[in-house]
Formats: C-alpha cells, sequence, structure tokens
C-alpha cells in the first residue's frame, strides 16, 4: 500500500481557507489547510499527526460503532466461558468477575475491573455512535436543542478512549482461557464471541475515523465569531484537546469548540506527574514481589507473583502469550516509569537533546500503558470459573491490588505530564 502523502500548500482548494491550529505536544502554531483525501497533515516540528488520511465518509465508522454497540449487550449479559472439571460446571459473564473480586474482599479491583470492562465501554461507544450519527444526519437534528454540546459529548469521548480497554480485557481472557485449558476443558460461549466481533469493529471504526474531519464539523460558540473579529490583539490559547487557536481573557476560559479548560500550559504539570512517578516507584516492587493470585489443588496453596505467571505460561508451552504478559505487566510500566522521570530531569534541566524522539517516545508510553491491565483481566476471569473447591480454586492476593495501582499511576502520570514544557524549556522558557 503507498504511503500517505502530505499535505502541501498546493494542494489545498481554492475555496478552503487554512485553520489556525497549535500542536498539543509540542505547542507549535501553524496554519493547517484544508487535508485532501489520502494526505497526511504533520506538525513541522514533532511530526505529531494533525489530520490522518481520509479514504472514507463518516458511513463507515458510523455503522462499525453501531454495531459494536449493539454486539455489546449480548456480550456483558451472556456467558463468557464455560469449564468443566471432575463432572463439575462453571460459567463465567462480563460481571462474574466483578463480583467474584468483590465478595473475595477485593472491592477496589471489582472497581477497577468494572469500569474499565462494562461501564467505560457503554459509555464511549454509545457517545461515539450518538456523535457520529447527529453529524452525519445533521440535517435530520437539526431542530434539536444545544447542537454545541457536541464538542463537549467528543471532549468526553477522546478522554475516555485511553480507559476503554474492550481489546485488552480481550486478551486477558485469552491469557485466562490457555492457562485453564490446561488444567480443565474449557469452551467460549455467546459472549465470548460477542465480545471479540464487537472489539474488532470498534479497532476498525477508531482506525477508519479522522477525528479532525469531526472537530471541523463541529459548531463553535457565538463568542468566539465576534472575538475573533473584534478582539484580534487578545493573546491566544490552544486547546490541547481538539487543538483549537481562540482568543483567551483569562486562564481557565473554555474552548469554544470543546468546552475544555484552556491554558497557556497544564498547571502544576511538573509537580504532579512527578508525585505520581515517585508513586508508581514505590508501588512496582510491592506490585512485583508480593503474590497476585493462589491456585488451591488438593488443599496446597501455590502463590505466584506475575513473573511466576509467565514462567508457568513458559512451561505451558505459550511463549507468545507469555511475551505478551511479560511485556505489558513487567516491561511496560517500568518503561513507562524511566521515560517519565527521564523527561522530568531533562526539562528540569532545560536540556534540548532528543526533542523531537522524547516527544514521540512520551506518545508512544501514552498509548501502551493501558495493556498492563492485562493480568487484572486475566485474574477477573479466572476466580470467577476456576473454583472447585478442595480439587482447585484461585484466589486474588494482594500484589493485584498494588499492581492495579501502578496501571493507573502509571496512566495518569503520561497523561498529567505537557510535553510543551519541554521544548518551552529548550528555547529558555519558564516550566
Amino acid at each position: 500500500m503507498n504511503e500517505p502523502q502530505r499535505a502541501l500548500p498546493e494542494d489545498v482548494p481554492a475555496d478552503g481557507a487554512p485553520e489556525s491550529v497549535a500542536c498539543a505536544d509540542c505547542g507549535l502554531g501553524q496554519r493547517l489547510p484544508p487535508v485532501p483525501p489520502g494526505f497526511l497533515a504533520e506538525c513541522m516540528r514533532c511530526g505529531s499527526a494533525f489530520a490522518r488520511p481520509q479514504r472514507r465518509g463518516l458511513d463507515a465508522p458510523l455503522a462499525l460503532a453501531a454495531a459494536a454497540l449493539l454486539l455489546w449487550l449480548p456480550a456483558c449479559n451472556a456467558t463468557l466461558l464455560i469449564v468443566s472439571a471432575s463432572g463439575a460446571q462453571r460459567t463465567a459473564t462480563l460481571t462474574s468477575g466483578v463480583t467474584a473480586l468483590w465478595l473475595g474482599g477485593f472491592p477496589s479491583l471489582a472497581l477497577v475491573v468494572a469500569a474499565f470492562s462494562i461501564v467505560v465501554p457503554w459509555s464511549y461507544l454509545a457517545l461515539l455512535t450518538y456523535i457520529l450519527a447527529r453529524i452525519r444526519f445533521a440535517r435530520l437534528f437539526e431542530r434539536a436543542s444545544r447542537p454545541r454540546s457536541l464538542g463537549r459529548l467528543y471532549r468526553w469521548t477522546r478522554q475516555l478512549r485511553p480507559w476503554m480497554m474492550m481489546e485488552v480485557y480481550l486478551i486477558g481472557c485469552c491469557v485466562a482461557y490457555s492457562r485453564i485449558q490446561k488444567v480443565a476443558f474449557v469452551s467460549v460461549g455467546t459472549a465470548g464471541w460477542c465480545l471479540f466481533a464487537a472489539t474488532l469493529l470498534l479497532l476498525s471504526a477508531v482506525a477508519a475515523l479522522d477525528e479532525h474531519r469531526i472537530w471541523q464539523a463541529l459548531p463553535l460558540a457565538a463568542a468566539e465569531h465576534t472575538n475573533r473579529s473584534s478582539s484580534s490583539r487578545q493573546p491566544a490559547a490552544a486547546c490541547r484537546v481538539c487543538e483549537y487557536v481562540s482568543s483567551l481573557v483569562r486562564e481557565g476560559d473554555r474552548c469554544p469548540r470543546c468546552g475544555a479548560r484552556l491554558h497557556a500550559r497544564v498547571p502544576a504539570s511538573l509537580l504532579r506527574t512527578t508525585a505520581l512517578v515517585v508513586c508508581g516507584f514505590l508501588l512496582y516492587i510491592p506490585a512485583n514481589l508480593l503474590p497476585v493470585l493462589a491456585i488451591e489443588r488438593y488443599g496446597r496453596e501455590d502463590p505466584n507473583t506475575i513473573l511466576g505467571g509467565v514462567l508457568e505460561l513458559i512451561q505451558y508451552g505459550l511463549w507468545p502469550l507469555a511475551a505478551i504478559v511479560f511485556t505489558a505487566s513487567i516491561l511496560i510500566p517500568l518503561a513507562k516509569l524511566f521515560a517519565l522521570s527521564g523527561n522530568l530531569l531533562l526539562t528540569r534541566r532545560r536540556s534540548a537533546r532528543w526533542l523531537a524522539p522524547r516527544t514521540r517516545l512520551h506518545r508512544a508510553i501514552d498509548a501502551v500503558g493501558r495493556w498492563s491491565n492485562i493480568d487484572v483481566f486475566m485474574v477477573s476471569v479466572l476466580v470467577a470459573l476456576v473454583q472447585f473447591g478442595a480439587l482447585t480454586s484461585v484466589r486474588v492476593q494482594d500484589g493485584m491490588v498494588a499492581f492495579a495501582a501502578v496501571v493507573i499511576v502509571t496512566m495518569a502520570a503520561a497523561k498529567s505530564f505537557d510535553t510543551r514544557l519541554m521544548w518551552d524549556a529548550a528555547a529558555g522558557g519558564a516550566v
């Protein structure tokens, strides 16, 4: 497949007006022309994508998101997995893991699993489908009230995306399936296949979606048009969510397109990120030293750490899954903590070294951090399914609480770090 071309000034349609945007990663203000189909618009300084190649309209993403939403209903209610051992049979649903964790004395883990695998996916799919339908069938909604609320809704949708972990939960189910299969007969239920199909449809919808095109289709607040024509001397501020550049009267003003709070830079970004990174390092130690689950077979209890679970997968010959779990549960959290520490240190030193690679690295760790929750979801499935009394049973241990905390803390740290401060510090600005 041919590489997407980059949009150039000569590619701008005659009737197209360039839009003022500012890169959310490096802060550079630029003029973005209308991007023709098949072209890629990137930041001139750090390479962040403003607009991806758009070869389809909104019909495909809308149809895919709606189909995923419809499949999510049986995925949440039907049987996920069925296990048979020694004449006994147990079934699990998406909610049974939450119930097992709650009744087992781990309500915090139950809330984490419920939020990331049920509540947030429902909210994300419903919001995305609604917003795409409102834009695609705008004429049918012309008389609907408050059309400008779409910008705020889409901002919430984008902010929910990192915490919407359907695909991570699916991999966690695959790991649990592989581990159970070595000791008992396990089969996939209706909900398992619906979860698989809904996840593929959602990923296809996100891949086909051009966020910049959606932002352009959303209305601005009426006051912004007045400000642009009458107050050209007012200072400008760039929204980190939708990258729209608007006039800024005071810190904390609302973005006219998505309603986010506007700040020249994220307040106390370095301080908050430092505190979260230190907390992550402290939690990483018990998360890897303490057992995360205990498997009891015929009255003999065998506690397992995260690394022990990886070694068990290797003993079963499941090398690909062992590599995935080792990378997601051990390497990624540690890599995120060291990468964030390096960026914080170099920013404090006002270093101009490797600014673009450091920015790309931060984008990468921000994107992959959610995959560390594979172990959390895998354990939630195991404790719901593997409960056969004295024969075999699985119980959660305190190490899993520390590990879930590490995942959440490192994700929050990546979100709180304003990468524009690295570029400001290198240029001699305040940090």
